[in-house]
């Protein structure tokens, strides 16, 4: 595993441990710039990491201790609740 990615493995750690409940993640592929994790806490919080590929990913979530979903279903979609922040970015008010 790439140093970089050893790092992201500390990070989603330290979220994990931050927010109480099971956390799953979501591996998705971005091309040549690696992959995409997106991690949802058991208590609707997300956070993401941005690692070498998708194997890098699922080596990254087996370490931090995080399961690994085959992708976005109805469940763990309404699971995330975004803060007025996230609504705010996701609005593209950059507020």
């Amino acid at each position: 595993m790439s140093r970089p990615d050893q790092e992201q493995v500390g990070r989603l750690r330290a979220f994990v441990a931050e927010h109480p409940g099971p956390a799953t993640a979501v591996v998705s592929y971005l091309g040549r710039s690696g992959a995409r994790v997106v991690v949802v806490a058991g208590d609707g919080a997300f956070g993401d990491a941005i690692v070498t590929g998708v194997e890098a990913g699922a080596a990254v979530c087996e370490q931090a201790g995080i399961g690994v979903a085959d992708g976005w279903d109805r469940e763990l979609s309404a699971r995330i609740t975004p803060s007025p922040v996230d609504r705010a970015r996701m609005a593209g008010t950059g507020r």
